[in-house]
C-alpha cells in the first residue's frame, strides 16, 4: 500500500460561516471521482474528534465535536452533499465527542445511531438521546465483533470489551476497511481498556494492524500505550487536537513513542481539516493549510530498550526497576525484543 501526501488550500471563512454556496474543496488526481472510492474526513474542530465516512455515495459520523462546533459540522456536511447518514457513532459520551451529534441528528435522516451507553449524567447526551428518539430510533450498543457497510467499506467493532467506570474506556474503538486500505478509530479510550482489548483479540492480533491510526485521546499520555501501538503499527497517525489547548495535547511521551515507532503524523491544529482517500490501494492525504506539512516519522535520537535476561522482561531506558548491568540485554528496537521473547514491563512500557 503506497500513501501520498498532498497540502490542500480551502476557503475556510465560507465553511465557518455555514454558507452552503462554499465552494467545495478540489482534491488531487489521484483521489477517487464521487461516488467511487473511500474518504476520511478528520474535520477540525479544535479540542474535539469529529471524522466523516464516505463511500458509494453513503455516508457515516463518528463523534461530532463540541456543542457549539455543531453548525460547523453541519455545514462541513453539506459540502460534502451528504444529504442521509447510514449510521452516527458515538464514540463516548464526553462532550467533546457527542456535543455536534444533536445539531447533526436534528438536520440529517439517519439509519442507525451507536454509542456505548444509552445513560450519562448531562444536558448534551439528553440531546443526544432526544434527536435519536425524534428520528424514532433507539440508540444501539455495539458488541466486539459487530460490522456494518458504509457503501463499499467495511466497519468492524473491536472495543471496548467490557463495562468501565472511566468514561473514556468505554469508547467505541472502529476499525474500517477499504479494499487492501484500513483506519482505526479510537475515541477517548485509554492504556489499561486499550490492552484489555489486546488480551480479548488474542490469537487474532492482525486485526488491529491498520495503516491509519486515529491517536487516542487527542495525543494525551493516558492512551496510545506501547503494546497498543506495536499491535497497530500504523504508517500514518492523525491527531484531532486544538491549538494552544488548555491539556497541553498532545503529550510529548506518546508523540516520542509514535515517532520511535516510525508513524509520520499529521495533526489538525496544524494541518486544519485533513483529507484521507483511498482508492482500495493507495492512501492520498491532503489538508487545508497550505503551507503546513506532516511530523517527519524519524525519531531524533533512536530509543534503546534493556531486557532482563532472568525475568524476560522489557523495560525502557528511563525505568526505575532496571536489571543490574550484569542481568541486562539492549535492544534497538520494541519489535526485536518481542520477537526474541520479551515482555513489556508493565510500569514503563504498557
Amino acid at each position: 500500500m503506497k500513501t501520498k501526501l498532498i497540502s490542500l488550500f480551502l476557503i475556510l471563512s465560507l465553511l465557518l460561516c455555514g454558507c452552503s454556496e462554499a465552494p467545495q474543496p478540489t482534491t488531487a488526481a489521484t483521489v477517487p471521482p464521487s461516488g467511487d472510492g473511500l474518504l476520511v474526513h478528520f474535520v477540525d474542530v479544535g479540542q474535539a474528534d469529529c471524522i466523516l465516512i464516505e463511500s458509494g455515495g453513503e455516508f457515516a459520523i463518528i463523534d461530532g465535536g463540541n456543542k457549539d462546533d455543531g453548525q460547523l459540522v453541519v455545514s462541513y456536511l453539506e459540502q460534502q452533499g451528504v444529504e442521509e447518514l447510514t449510521a452516527v457513532i458515538c464514540t463516548h459520551a464526553h462532550e467533546d465527542h457527542v456535543g455536534g451529534l444533536p445539531s447533526v441528528l436534528s438536520v440529517y435522516p439517519t439509519a442507525a445511531v451507536y454509542a456505548p451507553t444509552r445513560t450519562y449524567s448531562s444536558n448534551i447526551f439528553d440531546d443526544f438521546l432526544y434527536y435519536t428518539d425524534q428520528q424514532r430510533l433507539e440508540v444501539t450498543i455495539p458488541a466486539p465483533g459487530d460490522t456494518l457497510t458504509v457503501g463499499g467499506a467495511m466497519l468492524t467493532i473491536l472495543g471496548p470489551v467490557q463495562s468501565y467506570a472511566e468514561t473514556n474506556d468505554t469508547s467505541i474503538v472502529v476499525r474500517l476497511d477499504y479494499g487492501d486500505t484500513s483506519f482505526l478509530f479510537t475515541g477517548d479510550m485509554e492504556v489499561a481498556a486499550e490492552n484489555d482489548m489486546l488480551d480479548y483479540w488474542s490469537g487474532n492480533e492482525a486485526i488491529f494492524h491498520v495503516d491509519v491510526l486515529k491517536v487516542g485521546h487527542h495525543g494525551s499520555n493516558t492512551s496510545t500505550g506501547y503494546r497498543f501501538l506495536y499491535a497497530v503499527d500504523p504508517t500514518y497517525g492523525v491527531i484531532p487536537v486544538g491549538k494552544d489547548n488548555s491539556y497541553g495535547h498532545p503529550h510529548e511521551e506518546p508523540l516520542s513513542r509514535l515517532k520511535d515507532a516510525g508513524v509520520t503524523l499529521l495533526r489538525t491544529d496544524e494541518l486544519g481539516h485533513i483529507l484521507a482517500a483511498s482508492d482500495g490501494t493507495d492512501i492520498t492525504f491532503t489538508w487545508t493549510d497550505q503551507s503546513a506539512q506532516p511530523e517527519d516519522a524519524e525519531p531524533a535520537e533512536p530509543q534503546v530498550f534493556i531486557g532482563n535476561k532472568n525475568s524476560k522482561k522489557l523495560h525502557s531506558e528511563d525505568c526505575g526497576s532496571l536489571p543490574g548491568e550484569n542481568n541486562r540485554v539492549y535492544f534497538d528496537s520494541y519489535q526485536q525484543a518481542i520477537a526474541e521473547g520479551y515482555e513489556p514491563h508493565g510500569t514503563c512500557l504498557n
